[in-house]
């Protein structure tokens, strides 16, 4: 099994709950290091801004859900009887 690289202290923009939980996972290992060196620390603390900035947009994606006022269709609604 090949070792892993050495962490560059940058993290990947968090865009899908699929990331989200994958991100949660390794900033629940980098936190429980208590040898990490800076490179680990950087990563850690991009991590935590990335998922702080992941739960801000899905804050605001639910208060818009929350507010729309027009009909509520399925993609099934095409309005022929096809059946």
């Amino acid at each position: 099994m090949p070792k892993r690289a050495k962490a560059n202290g940058f993290a990947r923009a968090v865009t899908t709950r699929r990331d989200y939980e994958n991100a949660s996972a390794v900033v629940k290992r980098l936190s429980k290091q208590s040898d990490r060196d800076s490179a680990a620390e950087r990563r850690l603390q991009s991590l935590l801004k990335e998922l702080d900035r992941f739960d801000e947009l899905e804050d605001e994606v639910v208060d818009d859900a929350a507010n729309y006022e027009g009909p509520r269709r399925r993609w099934s609604d095409n309005g022929s009887d096809d059946s």
